[in-house]
């Protein structure tokens, strides 16, 4: 097999020498797991360690040639390669993970090869993030995510274990919503002419980037085509879920329709968005986040509440649906498009005063809107 030991008395060390067949180069290395090679026996060890890894298939010479282990040169490489499949906010997220939790810690294990990272490692590693619950958990998604291409890639002949749930010890809160009187309140103390977006928000449960990123074109007078959003304020030809929602005009938001087209008239906006922002310093440009919510925390003030915007729209009619419709959770499913059954359990917690009738047995059913629709087709 390849590989050979030599000396070098101007330095007093051994080496291995290795030719790498993938860039016809003769290697001398030096080190083994951070340690100069003072001895034969720990070049011996070295170049054992270089003959198994090709007969395991995921020998790579930068392994041990580069300075601090290939781990952290790695995850560079990899978040450049998949730029352009991810959204701007993944790359972001991903990019401050690697920056400022898995390159101190790597950095720290300079020997450390990719296949070598073991279930043990991640565990140490969650013990070294210094953020908390889902924070932890971002941090590991991330690796793991590198650690699944390298894989793909034939890198390493395993993605190892990662921790389980429970040990990012994420206590979930309960979701915090508005009844929807309270609800509608806040949205009237809008000014009139941002009403609309606001309107759509509620009676279509959708993400406010894809109220920012709708255009005109995407309505055809009964039926949204949602399948833009905007992700670290760039305009982005997919939404969160990567899929397109046909979300179906609402009666009630008919007359809104007719507000925002007043308004773009009114101040001879021509714009492709659907939606535009009165205030924007150039006329035609969508609503920004910022914009949505400072608007929505001046209508806080003038109602006396306290809820973020997101908790204030999507939550709060999702957990309406529930707790006030009498909705079950495969209803709220069809109604809003949410992609999996899961992501909507969290707005079944219902509320104490409703679990208490439940427990008295004096609950009056509410219609079930499915079993109705059945119920006239059986007519």
């Amino acid at each position: 097999m390849k590989g050979k030991i030599g000396y070098a008395p101007h330095v007093k060390r051994f080496y291995v020498s290795w030719y790498d067949s993938t860039d016809q180069k003769t290697y001398k290395v030096y080190q083994y797991k951070g340690f100069k090679l003072s001895s034969r026996d720990l070049a011996e060890k070295l170049l054992a360690s270089m003959q198994g890894d090709v007969e395991k298939g995921v020998f790579r010479i930068e392994a041990y040639t580069k300075a601090g282990g290939e781990v952290v040169p790695y995850l560079r490489q990899w978040l450049k390669a998949i730029k352009g499949t991810i959204t701007p906010a993944t790359y972001k997220d991903y990019d401050n993970s690697i920056e400022n939790h898995l390159v101190p810690f790597f950095e720290t294990k300079p020997s450390l090869q990719l296949h070598e990272i073991r279930f043990d490692t991640n565990m140490e590693l969650l013990a070294h993030i210094g953020r908390a619950g889902h924070g932890k958990q971002n941090v590991m998604y991330c690796l793991h995510a590198c650690l699944d291409y390298a894989w793909r890639a034939g890198r390493i002949g395993v993605v190892p274990p990662f921790p389980r749930k429970r040990d990012y010890n994420i206590i979930e809160q309960p979701i915090v919503w508005l009844p929807e009187i309270r609800q509608k309140r806040v949205i009237e103390a809008l000014p009139r002419w941002d009403q609309p977006i606001f309107w759509w928000l509620k009676l279509n449960v959708r993400r406010p980037a894809e109220a920012m990123a709708l255009y005109k074109t995407d309505f055809n007078g009964e039926v949204f085509i949602v399948h833009r959003s905007f992700s670290s304020r760039e305009l982005i030809n997919k939404t969160k879920t990567g899929e397109v929602h046909h979300v179906p005009l609402v009666d009630e938001f008919a007359q809104y329709i007719d507000i925002e087209r007043e308004k773009q008239l009114s101040l001879s906006i021509v714009s492709p968005y659907f939606f535009v922002n009165p205030r924007g310093k150039t006329p035609g440009k969508p609503y920004t986040h910022k914009a949505l919510s400072d608007l929505w925390h001046a209508a806080l003030e003038k109602t006396g509440e306290s809820i973020r915007l997101y908790q204030g729209m999507k939550h709060s009619t999702c957990s309406q649906y529930i707790n006030e419709c009498g909705y079950s959770i495969y209803d709220v499913q069809m109604a809003t498009d949410h992609a999996t059954l899961a992501s909507v359990k969290k707005y079944g917690k219902v509320e104490v005063s409703t679990r208490k009738a439940l427990l008295e047995k004096r609950v009056v059913r509410f219609p079930n809107p499915v079993t109705n629709l059945e119920r006239k087709g059986e007519r």
